[in-house]
Formats: structure tokens, sequence, C-alpha cells
């Protein structure tokens, strides 16, 4: 059994990030762990449900803050969206408190903290407060320095070809 919960980082400009933190979602809760999943900037009324209903009926609970993005929403301001990120950890440190949780993926906080949403100090604090047993799973492009230097196990996918240069665009099922 686990004694030490790490935590781990998926970042860079490649496909396969929230992929790789959902599969080690998927891991933990089939060998029983108690899973989280907390996402930001994504949207399941945009790009539907498909990818979060799998993880309910195996037991893992999705949650969402910052649904949207000014670079997507033009009319949606920078300090809107980062009062969602601030909810969003605030919500992640009740989780902290709970107690219960073996396993909590922050899917695209780095996006947050990559794009001035949050302050690097705020997300290391969030990890400085992380219960020793719980394993905390962060993705998204753009992670800093000091939340590197803090990670355990810090995987960069780096993009070598991609669809998109093709003009091919995103494929419910695949991408989203």
């Amino acid at each position: 059994m686990r004694t030490k919960g790490l935590v781990q980082v998926y970042t860079g400009d490649g496909k396969g990030k929230s992929t790789a933190a959902i599969g080690q979602a998927v891991r933990a809760a089939g060998h029983g762990l108690k899973v989280g999943v907390v996402c930001f900037f994504k949207d399941p009324q945009v790009f539907g449900d498909g990818e979060f209903e799998p993880l309910r009926r195996l037991g893992i609970d999705v949650f969402f803050f910052a649904r949207k993005h000014p670079h997507f929403h033009k009319d949606l301001s920078g300090e809107e969206v980062r009062q969602e990120c601030l909810k969003g950890m605030k919500f992640v440190e009740g989780l902290f408190a709970d107690g219960t949780w073996d396993m909590l993926v922050l899917d695209e906080l780095n996006i947050g903290l990559r794009d001035g949403f949050l302050d690097e100090a705020e997300v290391l604090e969030l990890l400085r407060r992380k219960p020793e047993g719980l394993e905390v799973v962060l993705t998204g492009r753009g992670v800093t320095d000091g939340v590197k230097e803090r990670a355990d196990l810090v995987s960069e996918v780096k993009k070598v070809k991609h669809p998109y240069d093709r003009g091919v665009s995103e494929r419910e099922g695949i991408e989203y």
C-alpha cells in the first residue's frame, strides 16, 4: 500500500497530457483508490461529457471550474476567470481537508498558471498543503519552473506532428 503521495506533472505542447492523467486515475480507481478529477477550462456543455461519464461509472468524481477561457470567449474578463480558478483552488483545499481522497487530478490547472489567472506562489502553496498520502496530478501546457521543481515526476509531451498542422479540426471522441 502507498505511504506517500507524490506530485505528478504532465505538460508540453503535445497531445496526451490529460489522457495520461486520466489513465492514472483509471488505474488508481481500478485498485480501489478514491479518485477525483478537478477540471479547469473544460466545459462539458460545449464539448460533451464523453470523457467524464465513463469516469463517473468507475466511481471517479469529476468537478468543473473556470469552464471558459477569454481566448475563446472574448466577453469574459481575466478577473472573472481568476475568480473561477481561485474557487477551484479553494475547492481542492476542501478536498485536501476531507482526508478521504487517494488521488486528485487537477486537469489543465497549468493553463491558469501559464495565462496569469493563478500565481505560481498560489499553486505552490496549494501543493505544500497537500496531505502526505495524497497523489496529485497536474496537467496543462506552461507549467512553471517552480512547480516543476516541487513535483516528483514531470513528463513533457512534445508535439512532433499533429493533424491540426494540416487543417484537421478537433474530432469528437478523439480530441474531446
